[in-house]
């Protein structure tokens, strides 16, 4: 799972009801498998002061805004205790924007955790920047909370696998995810008639096609089910657009995971168009796995 013996947890945490969904979500996950949960908030003082501000009304401000960090900090660390009282919780003040505060946690985590929109520390959290660079960067899987937080039953964890041998850090994320809470994977290989010059579409053979995803998808798929013979593997071939088809089947999961890169020119330099559209509107939490992070 996300979580390892002697590396931590990390949350995002800013005082938003957000940020308590990401921690509950993180304390559950943690529970029971030899991790620390850590919570993190960044307090930006070093900001251009109003006009006026004497060195001892910065000094004031700058006691507010850490007073206010620490305040959130033991919200969320009283939440996690309350999910999973066996779970040890450190917290931390750091200095600093979101995204370098954030990155730089990463490398040293199992798994970073984040909520869905934020404020104050880290805001912009919906789906903006902060998340997409994060998610594209991170040197851990990045789990963004959105949906409902709680008992998802025996929904199952749903990867995306895109037929390149970058799915497979997703797909080990997946499978452990799988194992680890005792439901079915369902893996989906979406192709596009969108990628078919319209001219040469008359003569294509559409039946080969469709056969030719199904193999990728098994070929991707090949060995896993050796690693983790008690997951139910389910596969899904689909011709549809890849970022609509994952949101649609996010409503019946309780986890998507996708790798971070992209296609096409700017591969690998940003989040890929898939993984932005579910950090918008998956209807479930979605984990995003960078091919050199997991």
């Amino acid at each position: 799972m996300g979580a390892g013996p002697g590396r931590a947890v990390v949350v995002g945490v800013d005082g938003s009801s957000a940020a308590l969904d990401a921690v509950r979500w993180a304390a559950a996950e943690t529970a029971g498998r030899g991790a620390e949960l850590r919570l993190v908030t960044a307090a930006q003082w070093a900001v251009p002061s109003p006009m006026g501000m004497t060195t001892l009304g910065q000094e004031r401000l700058r006691r507010v805004l850490v007073e206010a960090a620490e305040d959130a900090l033991a919200e969320a660390a009283a939440e996690a205790r309350r999910i999973a009282p066996e779970v040890e919780v450190r917290t931390e003040v750091a200095t600093g924007t979101p995204t370098p505060t954030l990155l730089a946690r990463s490398r040293e985590a199992a798994l970073l955790v984040l909520g869905c929109r934020g404020l104050g520390g880290f805001a912009g959290l919906l789906a903006g920047s902060v998340t997409i660079s994060v998610a594209a960067a991170a040197g851990c899987p990045v789990v963004v909370v959105r949906g409902t937080v709680g008992s998802t039953g025996h929904l199952p964890v749903v990867v995306g696998v895109d037929g390149s041998p970058h799915s497979e850090p997703a797909l080990a994320f997946a499978f452990a995810q799988a194992s680890a809470r005792r439901v079915p994977l369902l893996a989906v290989h979406v192709w596009s008639d969108a990628m078919i010059d319209p001219i040469a579409a008359p003569a294509v053979d559409w039946a080969a096609l469709a056969i030719g995803a199904e193999e990728v998808l098994a070929e991707r798929l090949a060995g896993w089910g050796e690693k983790f013979p008690d997951v139910e593997v389910g596969r899904r071939v689909v011709r549809d657009n890849a970022a609509a088809t994952l949101v649609e089947m996010s409503v019946g999961a309780q986890l998507v995971v996708v790798g971070s890169r992209g296609r096409g020119a700017l591969r690998g330099a940003l989040l890929g168009s898939v993984g932005q559209a579910l950090l918008r509107h998956a209807s479930c939490p979605v984990a995003v796995v960078r091919e050199d992070a997991s």
